[in-house]
């Protein structure tokens, strides 16, 4: 269980509210680049931690990222003329660059320049700084003086053909999405049909090690031979997760405000390029990537149609929900806890252990960042890391494996 104080600090994330500000201190996807492949092509609405932003690509190719609402009348820049390096407002024709500077004001053509270069000066829009990484568009909206380096997330490093990356909405909290990711258990349950064979062992051990990046959670299964088949996921802050899978895998959860999260799910190998048999599960939907309505960012099995459950299916035993695909089971129960879960209603079980300990972690991450103190993953080297499966003797330290498989030296560059 958890207090519904603790609730709202862990969940809330506009600005102003704890773990909002505590995002804010790190870099945003806001969306892939494709999105806006070409310069001066136009701009699309973007939400991230409860803030309405328009995204754009200027004449000179130079990303932006405004506040939806001109600073004159409060009008929609979505409609704006992208033209001539900058973002045109078509109420009254105030046009803003990538860095929120108003660099024209036509519709006060009697005033003369000094007053005009006032009045840009007073009509500066709210701007957010990006940089592309790994084919996505992220953004930092955090003060400018705390503005970290970007992170050396593997996935965004390697060459394009190396990586399959999509996006969807996940009508729910960016918390019931983590959780979930490191939820051990349900891997034995409801992914039951779908999971690898060694996934049908219920996990009995439970480690959440704090590190530079974030935390390390390790869930362990006996299989009675007298070693443990350890399964170490990391946690990159402050929504980030390693998949230990072949090829591997990643989710962020970015939230898009308290009650929807913009959920990317990425598979990616570092040494060479992702083949048709590497992607067979994930393109035909069995995997964690959702079939999205196409030109959307909506899920075609959602909460409106009950994730087109087949109760025949989950009657066979061939699978447990009678849901098609990873991904879609993963939402279907998150999302079914509620916009925002009232973890207040909940009875805690050993099995989830490593639930408690990541709420914990994640608390006092925001009361070190109400304190001043330094924050895990400001290094950009600290990411150089991947989850991993292993198997160990019975007894050996958690640590040592997380030295031995988790942490990479070196990591490729995309080319």
């Amino acid at each position: 269980m958890l207090s519904q104080k603790d609730n709202e600090a862990l969940t809330r994330v506009g600005p102003g509210a704890p773990m909002g500000e505590l995002m804010r201190r790190y870099w945003i996807p806001a969306a892939f680049s494709h999105q806006i492949a070409k310069p001066d092509c136009p701009p699309i609405r973007v939400k991230l931690l409860g803030e309405n932003l328009v995204l754009f690509r200027d004449t000179e190719g130079r990303v932006g990222l405004l506040d939806e609402r001109c600073p004159h009348r409060t009008a929609s820049m979505f409609y704006g003329r992208n033209e001539q390096a900058g973002l045109r407002c078509v109420y009254h024709g105030l046009k803003f660059d990538v860095d929120g500077s108003c660099v024209d004001a036509p519709c006060v053509p009697q005033v003369g320049e000094k007053q005009q270069q006032k009045i840009r000066e007073q009509l500066r829009i709210k701007a957010y700084p990006c940089i592309e990484r790994g084919d996505v568009v992220w953004t930092y909206m955090g003060a400018p003086e705390h503005k970290p380096a970007f992170p050396e997330l593997e996935w965004t490093m390697v060459p394009g053909s190396h990586r399959y990356a999509t996006r969807h909405i996940q009508e729910c909290n960016w918390l019931q999405g983590l959780e979930g990711g490191f939820d051990a258990t349900h891997l034995t349950f409801l992914h039951g049909g779908d999971a690898e064979k060694s996934r049908k062992i219920v996990a009995t051990m439970y480690e959440v090690l704090p590190t530079d990046f974030g935390f390390v959670v390790a869930t362990g299964r006996d299989p009675g031979n007298g070693s443990i088949m350890w399964n170490i996921n990391v946690m990159l802050m402050p929504f980030h997760k390693v998949i230990s899978s072949i090829p591997h895998a990643a989710h962020v959860w970015a939230p898009i405000d308290d009650e929807n999260t913009m959920l990317y799910s990425i598979n990616f190998h570092p040494s060479r390029p992702l083949t048709d048999e590497d992607l067979a599960r994930e393109k035909s939907f069995r995997g964690i990537h959702t079939e999205n309505v196409p030109g959307t960012d909506c899920a075609i099995r959602n909460r409106a149609n009950d994730y087109l459950i087949d109760r025949a299916l989950q009657a066979s035993g061939e699978s447990f929900t009678g849901m098609k695909g990873l991904g879609t089971q993963d939402c279907a129960i998150q999302e079914s806890m509620g916009p925002i879960a009232d973890r207040t209603l909940e009875h805690l079980l050993a099995s989830d252990a490593a639930i408690s300990k990541i709420r914990r972690l994640l608390l006092q991450t925001l009361k070190d960042h109400a304190a001043g103190k330094p924050l895990p993953g400001m290094s950009p080297e600290s990411y150089r890391v991947r989850s991993a499966r292993c198997d160990a003797p019975k007894g050996q330290p958690i640590a040592d494996l997380i030295e031995r498989h988790v942490r990479v030296e070196t990591q490729v560059a995309a080319e």
